[in-house]
């Protein structure tokens, strides 16, 4: 039998919990010659390494080198399609393999998938976390796909892991190394799942010690992290913004607090926020309150506690500058993003008031020569492959989506590109608004509506998106543009070689002067009309 997955487990000093990680692993439900255990020894100084191998599992030893260079190692290591982690302080539930592996079964889109934990702990701290895990594990389980995967219970495509590099071994400690792993999958647009029934049971932390040793340090190498991934600074699947917002409503009280004692009257105004800064958790005690009302002795002072670790975690490593690899991905900061936001914001909204007339005069046109809807949306790949629906004046004959494949023999660009000069279902009326690109300017909603920016890469439509190799779909990692490289550059003539060239530049000099010199060069590659189609 081929084997289905490959478990790896990275293991340093764990004597004490190997035994029955493995025994976890090895009583599975599913049938044992269908996936093998893999243990990499980080050059422990106790017995793991023995311990293991009595077990007859397969037992790789290394330098110490931390987790993800142990992980990486597993991965070359292995012979299963679906390469499976957990850690060594797990124990899955004999039914986890199983069902880590549905997803990949059901789907062969899905890339990654994600467990959750479990503990039988009676401490208090202990119990606190894992609410805290399980209010996290709510906001999941109501998102299609995530871009946010922890190795305590995770599982990857092999094919799509070695592509992309495995996890970064620049972080020397345990730390953020599989979150910047599925968010560098989630920028190319790959679908990971949550897997909610996949469970390890798991001792967290026992103590406030504990506690703020592991959130601090959570912390300072995230703030590291988001040098180069500066978007997640806002959101990602796994964080509520209830979180972000406690870190910064903490760090303004201690700060009005100080202040206060030059100026009381900013007192009330610390007051307020503090008042706040409960008020913003109220959802979560409430479910605390629900599920384990023990737990609210401790958990206000373990909410002040999570914000203080992570507010000094992330502004330690925001000021440090570890020598590590990862420096040379530094990308724009968050301003950049937020400024580029506030221009599209504009820009949209100036263009819709000044287009209507355009756009009006167009739908008349639409509607007396041809039947159909006026507008016409799509299914297009956004930012990170998200979907959306992409508005755009109506230019070909109603049911043109149906003759998709009557067409497609025409296209004379090369990779998973398409587009055929002279296409048949393209109107009259459709083909001057083409000519102009009138038919675009519909998108300023979806501009304003945050699923598009004014410059980008253009959005193509999901089905095409699905036949990209892992290479191109770095076009992925930013909100695609009304206009963009391709648009100014030859438009409609360019193969997916040409274009993803041309993108990947674009993506890898982000910058705001660069947007402004593409919209400049807009206008007159519309009216030279080269490319158009």
């Amino acid at each position: 039998m081929n084997l289905q997955a490959s478990v790896i487990i990275p293991a340093y000093d764990s004597s004490g919990t190997i035994r029955v990680c493995l025994e976890g692993v090895l009583n599975q439900t599913l049938p044992r010659d269908s996936y093998e255990v893999i243990v990499v020894d980080d050059a422990s100084h106790d017995d793991t390494a023995a311990i293991a191998e009595r077990y007859g599992v397969k037992v790789v030893r290394q330098a110490h080198g931390g987790p993800a260079v142990a992980r990486n190692l597993g991965a070359r290591c292995a012979q299963g399609d679906i390469l499976v982690f957990t850690d060594s302080d797990c124990a899955p539930t004999e039914e986890w393999l199983i069902r880590m592996l549905r997803p990949f079964r059901n789907d062969q889109a899905v890339v990654g998938a994600k467990g959750v934990y479990r503990t039988s702990q009676r401490e208090l701290t202990a119990r606190f976390v894992q609410l805290e895990y399980e209010d996290k594990y709510r906001r999941m389980a109501r998102q299609r796909y995530i871009d946010f995967v922890d190795t305590y219970s995770a599982a990857y495509r092999r094919e799509v892991f070695l592509q992309n590099g495995g996890f970064d071994e620049s972080f020397p400690f345990p730390s953020v190394e599989d979150q910047e792993f599925s968010f560098r999958l989630a920028r190319k647009g790959y679908r990971m799942v949550f897997v909610p029934d996949a469970v390890v049971a798991h001792h967290h932390d026992k103590d406030l010690g504990e506690y703020w040793e592991r959130k601090f340090r959570t912390g300072y190498w995230k703030a590291y992290m988001l040098r180069w991934l500066p978007e997640k600074i806002l959101s990602d699947s796994h964080t509520p913004a209830s979180q972000r917002l406690q870190i910064a409503l903490l760090t303004l009280s201690l700060g009005l607090a100080l202040s206060a004692l030059a100026f009381p009257i900013l007192l009330l105004a610390g007051l307020a926020s503090a008042a706040a800064f409960f008020a913003s958790a109220l959802q979560f005690l409430g479910n605390i309150r629900a599920r384990d009302p023990q737990v609210l002795l401790v958990a206000p002072l373990l909410l002040v506690l999570r914000a203080a670790a992570l507010g000094a975690g992330l502004v330690m490593g925001a000021v440090s500058a570890p020598s590590i690899q990862q420096q040379t991905k530094a990308g724009p900061s968050l301003i950049f993003f937020i400024v580029k936001r506030g221009l599209d914001i504009l820009g949209a909204s100036v263009g819709l008031l000044l287009s209507a007339p355009v756009m009006l005069a167009a739908g008349i046109a639409i509607k007396a020569t041809s039947s159909g809807p006026i507008f016409f949306t799509q299914e297009r790949a956004g930012e990170n492959g998200k979907p959306f629906h992409v508005v755009k004046l109506r230019t070909m004959v109603e049911g043109a989506h149906l003759q998709v494949q009557d067409v497609l023999a025409a296209n004379p660009l090369s990779g998973p590109v398409f587009k055929i000069p002279n296409d048949p279902r393209v109107t009259p009326v459709g083909r001057f608004l083409r000519r102009w690109s009138l038919d675009e300017l519909p998108q300023f909603w979806n501009v304003l509506m945050g699923e598009m920016s004014l410059v980008g890469p253009r959005p193509e439509e999901t089905w095409v998106v699905e036949q990209y190799d892992d290479y191109n779909r770095q076009r992925l990692a930013v909100k695609p543009g009304l206009t963009g490289p391709m648009q100014v550059a030859g438009r409609g003539t360019l193969d997916m070689d040409a274009r993803l060239s041309l993108e990947l530049e674009y993506i890898q000099r982000y910058s705001l002067w660069q947007d402004i010199k593409i919209l400049l060069k807009t206008i007159p590659a519309i009216l030279s009309g080269r490319g158009a189609m």
